[in-house]
């Protein structure tokens, strides 16, 4: 009997189909492999401990902007937010410094990212978001200044 031949497709590499004749397991790991170089759009926001001074900030704040450039990386934009109510306690603090960055990289860089924060005593929660295609345009006309269409409307 001959071997069977597999053909694997994916929504994201629609471009590259895979065949594979030593069984299902060598395909996967192979489209895993193809995967791991493509760069996908995220958007990270961290609450940081209220007790850090303006500099302390600011450097936490490059520290991690650094971390996803020296992956290979691109910072698309980034947003403190500053001092803000939480709303319940954590770690017995009631306020929050935020902060948002939105950024593209590959897709095994968010678990180095994350075992960096969880390690990271400033940091009282983070949430690391992807984008898909319609998060990302949304973002960028936000940005720009382009209605989007979910403006509240001002009563005079």
């Amino acid at each position: 009997m001959p071997p069977q031949t597999l053909t694997f497709a994916t929504p994201n590499l629609d471009s590259q189909i895979l065949s594979t004749h030593s069984g299902m397991s060598d395909g996967i790991n192979r489209i895993n492999k193809l995967k791991k170089g493509k760069m996908n759009n995220y958007e990270l926001m961290v609450i940081f401990t209220p007790v850090l001074s303006d500099d302390e900030f600011k450097a936490e704040q490059k520290k991690y902007a650094k971390m996803v450039t020296d992956a290979g990386g691109s910072i698309v934009a980034e947003n403190a937010w500053g001092l803000k109510s939480l709303a319940y306690p954590v770690q017995k603090k009631t306020t929050g410094l935020y902060w948002v960055l939105e950024y593209t990289a590959s897709s095994d860089f968010n678990e180095k990212m994350k075992i960096q924060m969880l390690r990271d005593e400033t940091v009282l929660r983070h949430l690391c978001t992807k984008l898909d295609k319609y998060a990302v345009e949304y973002n960028a006309k936000k940005r720009s200044g382009v209605k989007t269409g979910t403006e509240k409307v001002v009563e005079a």
